[in-house]
């Protein structure tokens, strides 16, 4: 299976302490663009606030690895596309909905120009 068909890529952030933080999470592939759903008070949002590199691990037939720098998107109703794709591939899915404890949903945004293989 291709990395950006696969259901889940590893997050890796940095903690304000300089250690990494590896979160397993959805993600779709748009324009080019990894686009992660999460609640602006999740660990990951807060890590990328104040550090906003990350490494994306992929499985798949071509699995790969991702580093960059994330762009924070703080309001996930304003990118419908990036709603209707996580909404395709995960069978109605709605990125855009509050979970109670994870704050307002809010986008993580990685450039997929350069993936590497793992």
């Amino acid at each position: 299976m291709p990395w950006h068909t696969e259901p889940n890529t590893w997050l890796t952030t940095v903690r304000p302490t300089g250690a990494p933080q590896t979160t397993r999470v959805w993600f779709v592939l748009l324009d080019n663009t990894v686009w992660i759903s999460t609640g602006d008070t999740s660990l990951k949002w807060r890590n990328l606030v104040t550090n906003p590199h990350v490494t994306l691990a992929f499985d798949g037939t071509d699995a790969g690895v991702i580093t960059g720098t994330a762009e924070l998107h703080d309001r996930a109703l304003d990118r419908p596309d990036v709603l209707s794709a996580f909404a395709a591939k995960y069978n109605g899915w709605d990125a855009a909905a509050d979970v109670p404890g994870w704050g307002n949903r809010v986008l993580i945004a990685v450039p997929a120009a350069a993936i590497r293989p793992a």
